[in-house]
């Protein structure tokens, strides 16, 4: 049996942070960053059944076409990420109310739809990315055991290819869901590698009044290769969904609107309209 310490409910037995019962939610989830976002994704649904809020985790749940989905705010960062794909994971897993494990376990199909930065000059703004691999910067997901699921030789070549600094902790990469891949790719969508940072400034490269431990870490990036895949963004959540997703049997993809090129210094003029198309084309791949 699980320690009320260790997994924490509410009153009413919803679980801690995102106040939700297993029979809100749904086996196909969206993910975005900002609440407000999410009214964005279920102002074209049939029908909305459930609709919560605590904190930054807003969720509502709905028809469209037919498939119920279920579209959750994360708020920004793997440290939110550590908190919302667990407790979805108890959801399904757990029994809450004898705080015991399933014996069948359920894998639920999460889709991250995100805004992102662009390293290379040849992925637009305005444009889609799917991220094949996540690479975390971050450490969070080093809290757990990860050898089985990562991709140790991409990772050396990335440390060496950077110089990474050994102080900073040792980054890490996951692939996403081949499932969900075939289900959501296109033509027009680009593929890379999607870097996950555990901040917005120094982590990112940006400078404002503190310089940071690698100045070119960003172009660095830019320029890596291997095996013929790439690093297309940056951004705060992907390789963190990717990792946890994989260690507990989930099925997960990161898109992204490409809103700015941080190799030519270039920024959407309607990035609304980028995130707008990109929520229309995966409500419609969901929905098939």
């Amino acid at each position: 049996m699980i320690k009320s310490s260790e997994l924490i409910l509410n009153p009413d037995g919803s679980v801690y942070h995102l106040n939700l019962l297993p029979e809100h939610i749904a086996q196909d989830i969206i993910f975005v960053g900002d609440q407000n976002r999410v009214e964005k994704i279920t102002q074209f649904f049939d029908s909305i059944e459930f609709s919560t809020q605590k904190r930054e985790f807003k969720t509502q749940t709905g028809i469209f076409k037919g498939k119920r989905i279920t579209v959750m705010s994360t708020g920004i960062g793997p440290d939110n990420i550590d908190i919302v794909m667990n407790e979805l994971d108890a959801l399904v897993n757990i029994d809450l109310k004898t705080r015991t494990l399933k014996e069948k376990i359920t894998s639920l199909n999460i889709i991250r739809i995100g805004t992102s930065g662009s390293l290379q000059t040849d992925i637009p703004v305005d444009s889609f990315v799917m991220a094949k691999f996540g690479l975390g910067l971050d450490n969070m997901l080093r809290s757990y055991l990860i050898d089985k699921i990562s991709i140790p030789k991409m990772e050396d070549a990335f440390i060496k290819h950077t110089n990474w600094d050994s102080r900073k902790g040792q980054p890490y990469i996951i692939p996403c869901s081949e499932k969900l891949e075939k289900r959501l790719e296109s033509d027009r969508i680009f593929k890379g590698i999607t870097a996950t940072a555990g901040g917005f400034y120094g982590p990112q490269g940006r400078v404002l009044r503190l310089n940071i431990q690698d100045e070119n870490l960003n172009s660095k990036m830019d320029n890596f290769n291997f095996e013929g895949t790439r690093i297309t963004n940056l951004e705060m959540e992907t390789a963190a969904i990717y990792g946890l997703g994989k260690l507990l049997g989930h099925h997960c993809l990161s898109l992204n609107a490409i809103i700015a090129n941080r190799a030519s210094g270039t920024f959407s003029e309607d990035p609304y309209k980028a995130v707008d198309e990109l929520i229309g084309y995966a409500l419609e791949k969901l929905a098939e």
